[in-house]
């Protein structure tokens, strides 16, 4: 497959990037390769290779989540301005 001037307008178009005459007809050789190198991709044999995500094997290194109160509420209220019933208490908004 190649890429032609009018082919390189039309994706500026679309993409709605405003590009030169020049910058089309710089652009057109480099999408060339671009698709030769995809090209060449697909003739790579891939039968039998699970896809990966990352090059190294990762795990999660993250603590279970659990929930708990933190059992420090009344260090937290301390800071509140008008701590009411164990909340943080705030004004009326609707009446």
């Amino acid at each position: 497959m190649s890429v032609d001037k009018a082919t390189v307008a039309k994706i500026a178009s679309l993409a709605r990037i405003r590009m030169s005459d020049e910058e089309v007809e710089g652009m057109v050789p480099e999408l060339n390769q671009i698709l030769g190198w995809v090209e060449q991709l697909g003739e790579v044999d891939v039968a039998g290779i699970e896809p990966m995500t990352a090059v190294i094997p990762n795990h999660l290194r993250l603590r279970d989540d659990v929930v708990t109160d933190g059992k420090i509420r009344d260090k937290v209220l301390a800071n509140a301005p008008a701590p009411e019933h164990g909340f943080f208490g705030v004004p009326k908004v609707i009446e």
